[in-house]
């Protein structure tokens, strides 16, 4: 699909997320677990405004699809369909609380008795359904399942920018060696968005020009920022590529989208599901990705990709501005009817580099294999698997950015970083959960559980976009990734996904370079 057109710490974790890691189950190998460690013309719906009296900013719900760990193969599919639809609910629930303010302002338990109820319900046949999948592949079925049925209302946020709830997942602090992704209180004030039109947008509700984000507090002028970067520093605060072990690099050209290749897809966690991500995806490289994509078509696709040995998808969620126009997708799923407004922006450049492990050489990655960063649901699931990293060029090396979207002085623009995981199982192209395949590396650099280094992907894209301008309070051509509508648009939710479809050649002289300390490409 083309284009007509050129505080404190937000994520939350809630009792019901916390509750789902005391299931556990005997037999088929199934476990569950909870991970510590690891736009349109007619708005009708999105372009509401808060009323006073209105206390629930969105929805959390159990990340249902986080917490399976392992599913028989036979029944992914059909598991994943499922948790596909339990989005849509969420969606749908929280689509009905945009609309509905008025209506809650008036009555207390509105939210409970007509949004989280129905909801609940509707959770519950869904669920009731994943056991049966999972059954019928010869699995047991999970004790417990309904105990993910309940969803919770997340609160409003507070005059000094906090949330209520259980805010931190117990204290754990995953991204970046355990630095506060406040970045040293630059809140913007935590002022409210109230209900002001500025510059075409609607400032009602959570903010933005669609009602759900981003809003002033969501941004921070990195120039008032405290440096807390380290130059070549990877996830957990490692370097991505140290001065022992295998410290060469390998760089694939697949240019910045020059086709405009995108859809609201993704065959990693959505297969054969149309709009499974409610989001715009930016392709480089294979140009066969969609929902239906087999992984003989992904390895028949054409690529962009200067190298032709590589056919490997990288996609990532697009970034718009919020400048009032509508793209192509205005009236599409995915885009405005997923509360997705605004300009898609095309990077200006898009770095794909590969890079060593600290420790020891790199072995070959498998052909297929699927790697995602990032958390796409990070607001409400908390920092376990986030792993967004904003900056501006010219503060790289000093500042990045986890839980806010920077505001770049001029002749500076917006950089999105992902380092992704580096250490694989050697045995695994996916997993149930599409996690526990893929690790990143230990405080010493090294993988454990007898997983193997693997080359480690980084992609660095470069937008340049105006500055957001923010005025008593309000944000006008405020830029944001795509997300999912109850997400807001938080800077935390950007993600990045993987597919490797480099042929055995190409694959193994990647791994020479890195091995043997070259740079190639």
């Amino acid at each position: 699909m083309g284009r007509n057109t050129r505080k404190r710490r937000t994520p939350l974790a809630t009792k019901a997320i916390a509750a789902s890691a005391a299931l556990a189950l005997g037999g088929g190998g199934l476990v569950w677990a909870n991970f510590y460690a690891s736009a349109h013309e007619d708005n009708s719906g999105w372009n509401q405004t808060k009323s006073a009296n209105a206390q629930v900013a969105t929805i959390n719900c159990p990340d249902v699809g986080q917490q399976l760990t392992k599913v028989p193969k036979s029944a992914r599919q059909g598991v994943a369909k499922e948790l596909a639809l339990l989005d849509r609910q969420v969606t749908d629930a929280y689509k009905r609380l945009a609309e509905t303010r008025q209506a809650q302002a008036g009555d207390a338990n509105y939210v409970n008795n007509a949004i989280l109820g129905p909801l609940k319900s509707k959770r519950v046949a869904t669920l009731d359904r994943i056991g049966i999948n999972i059954n019928r592949a010869g699995g047991e079925r999970p004790q417990g399942l309904d105990q993910l049925a309940e969803c919770q209302g997340v609160p409003a946020e507070t005059n000094d920018g906090q949330q209520g709830g259980d805010q931190n997942q117990d204290g754990q602090d995953q991204n970046n060696d355990g630095q506060d992704q406040n970045q040293d209180g630059q809140n913007n004030d935590g002022q409210d968005q109230g209900g002001q039109d500025g510059g075409g947008q609607d400032q009602g509700g959570n903010g933005g020009q669609a009602g759900n984000g981003p809003n002033a507090d969501d941004f921070v002028d990195i120039t008032q920022v405290q440096g807390n970067a380290q130059l070549g520093v990877g996830q957990n605060g490692l370097p991505a590529n140290g001065d022992s072990g295998s410290t060469g690099s390998f760089t694939t050209n697949c240019g910045t989208n020059e086709n405009e290749n995108r859809n609201s897809d993704n065959v990693i966690v959505a297969p054969g599901v149309s709009n499974g991500a409610q989001h715009q995806h930016d392709y480089v490289g294979n140009q066969a990705n969609n929902a239906f994509a087999s992984d003989q078509d992904l390895a028949n696709g054409d690529t962009t990709c200067q190298n032709q040995g590589d056919r490997s998808s990288y996609f990532w969620p697009v970034l718009r501005v919020q400048d009032g126009q509508n793209d192509i997708d205005a009236n599409a799923p995915g885009g405005g009817q997923d509360g997705n407004v605004g300009t898609i922006v095309q990077a200006s450049e898009a770095q794909l580099k590969f890079v060593g492990n600290k420790t020891s050489d790199v072995v070959a990655m498998p052909q297929a294999l699927r790697i995602i960063t990032g958390d796409a649901k990070s607001f409400v699931n908390g920092n376990a698997n986030a792993n967004a990293n904003w900056s501006c060029t010219g503060f790289e090396d000093k500042v990045q950015l986890h839980d806010k979207l920077p505001i770049c002085p001029e002749g500076s623009s917006v950089v999105r970083t992902s380092n992704f995981q580096s250490c694989w199982d050697g045995q695994n192209i996916d997993s149930a959960n599409h996690r526990t395949h893929v690790a990143f590396v230990q405080g010493d650099g090294s993988c454990a559980n007898g997983f193997q280094a693997i080359p480690q992907l980084q992609v660095r894209l470069v937008y340049d976009v105006e500055p957001p301008q923010i005025q008593n309070g309000q944000v006008q051509n405020a830029f944001a990734v795509d997300s999912f509508p109850d997400q807001l648009h938080k800077a935390i939710t950007d993600h990045n996904d993987f597919i490797n479809f480099f042929d055995e050649n190409t694959m193994n002289q990647m791994v020479d370079c890195i091995n043997s300390g070259q740079d190639c490409q």
